[in-house]
């Protein structure tokens, strides 16, 4: 690989059997890009911009990385969210649109009120919480999750937005959190494990062989088996007219519509992402 042009040719013949060519283009796009520091449209602009020894070599080690089907942001170690990068690595699950306009809802849904209470529970990277304390004035966040490396992970992404977020370790399955002493929220913000026995036989296989499983996979049998557990919990740790958002799997949006109804949540929203599917849920806590 002499050139830009050549490494673009090298990846598309590599990476064939795993991708469609615009996909492996944006892949090739990102890892030069970073190798470089050449923007994607100059990439575009001179294909013929000569690669050095130790460029190459870098770009083919991560190339038999890829072929394995590890995604591009484990290689990279970075993922690009809501207008911020994160560090991720297999502990925690890549960032992705659908949680970008859960995190736009949010925000729009509280604007720019001071001194709300936020707690998003299975924060994984902590790109919700981060976002949200980045784009709001005078807010206490708070985050939660089961898995003591994905809060390393949590931890340094705040670090590197010198922010103030109160992270802990907790089950919400299993672990009784009234006995911590935590605040009554304003929001509660959950995307927690959503994806079933069905769901799995359908997802692409960098997910299923890097992506934590953990933050991925609920029983086929009880597929809202996170949603009741943080609705029970929502319950008794919401203010009055405070605010429930989920993150869902698109197969069960009425059932957790009906569900939050049941446990006496108002005004319940289910909303559509940009591809057309059930995804998010915005649900009030009248007290």
């Amino acid at each position: 690989m002499k050139t830009v042009k050549d490494a673009f040719d090298v990846f598309k013949n590599k990476l064939a059997p795993l991708y469609e060519v615009t996909e492996i283009e944006s892949i090739a796009s990102l890892l030069i890009e970073e190798l470089t520091g050449l923007s994607r449209t100059q990439l575009k602009a001179f294909p013929e911009r000569g690669l050095n020894v130790v460029q190459s070599e870098r770009l083919l080690t991560q190339l038999s990385c890829l072929k394995t089907g590890m995604p591009v942001q484990y290689i990279l170690e970075s993922a690009h969210f809501y207008g911020s990068d994160f560090k991720v690595n297999p502990s925690v699950l890549i960032p992705r649109p659908e949680t970008e306009e859960l995190v736009d809802w949010i925000l729009k849904t509280i604007g720019h009120q001071p001194y709300q209470k936020i707690l998003d529970i299975g924060t994984g990277s902590g790109c919700i919480p981060i976002s949200l304390k980045l784009n709001t004035i005078d807010n206490e966040i708070f985050a939660l999750d089961i898995s003591p490396k994905a809060l390393e992970v949590a931890v340094a992404n705040a670090k590197l937005n010198n922010l103030d977020i109160s992270f802990f370790e907790a089950d919400i399955l299993n672990h009784d959190l009234t006995a911590r002493s935590l605040p009554e929220f304003n929001v509660i913000v959950s995307n927690p494990p959503y994806v079933t026995e069905t769901d799995k036989q359908q997802m692409h296989q960098n997910v299923l062989d890097f992506e934590p499983h953990s933050a991925l996979f609920v029983p086929q049998s009880n597929p809202l088996l996170f949603y009741v557990a943080i609705a029970n919990f929502a319950v008794t740790h919401l203010v009055q007219n405070g605010y429930l958002f989920f993150e869902i799997n698109e197969s069960y949006g009425p059932e957790t519509v009906d569900m939050l109804a049941a446990k006496g949540f108002a005004d319940i929203e289910l909303r559509k992402d940009l591809a057309g599917k059930d995804r998010m849920i915005r649900a009030v806590w009248p007290g």
